[in-house]
């Protein structure tokens, strides 16, 4: 009894019939790793895992390899979120990262100005609504805070010795410290939200200074 159809059952299995479809492959390999390395990496930078300066280097190269990488398969996808979406990439992180075309944490000077601002705003009176409204869980509050201290960082507007610079990441440090379920205390969400009267008070000086 022959072997043969055996044997055949184990052959390596090509996705490319030439050279030139080989290299689409793995331009499209090159692509897909990349955009899982920054999503990791976002979601570090979220959890305090990397240090802002090493994000930040590591980051903008990331971002340099898509652009590069990208060229070489806009013939097969206009836009990156197509080819996410394709082979069902998970990776909000990574999409956002990629339109904005900058680290989280390079300041925003480049026209955005407006839409940090309102961004700002929303922020803090969100938070203040939350507090007022006996929301004190840490699951509940955290995310806020640290989207509000990363808008502040970016904004060449904010001076160094505004108040929310020292504010923000005092109370961001304790939430981070704090399980998902665990509340701050009534004293706590009284001096919070003190806090975040003043900072918004502060920043809106600094909006009719400017």
């Amino acid at each position: 009894m022959s072997n043969h159809g055996g044997a055949d059952m184990y052959q390596e299995v090509r996705l490319w019939k030439n050279p030139r479809e080989r290299e689409r492959y793995d331009n499209m390999a090159d692509v897909f790793s990349i955009i899982t390395t920054l999503q990791a990496l976002e979601k570090a930078y979220i959890r305090d895992v990397v240090e802002s300066a090493e994000y930040t280097k590591h980051c903008e190269k990331l971002l340099a390899k898509f652009s590069a990488a990208f060229r070489q398969i806009e013939g097969d996808f206009n836009q990156i979120e197509e080819f996410a979406h394709k082979y069902k990439l998970d990776c909000p992180a990574a999409l956002l990262r990629i339109r904005e075309g900058r680290p989280i944490t390079i300041r925003d000077d480049r026209g955005n100005m407006g839409k940090a601002i309102a961004e700002t705003v929303a922020l803090i009176i969100n938070l203040m609504d939350k507090l007022r409204l006996n929301i004190r869980a840490n699951d509940m509050l955290q995310t806020d805070v640290r989207e509000l201290l990363d808008v502040i960082n970016r904004m060449n507007l904010i001076p160094s010795n505004y108040i929310g610079r020292e504010k923000i990441p005092y109370w961001l440090n304790i939430l981070t410290n704090m399980n998902a379920a665990e509340e701050i205390t009534d004293d706590q969400a009284r001096q919070f939200q003190m806090d975040l009267d003043i900072c918004f008070t502060e920043f809106n000086r600094l909006l009719s200074a400017n």
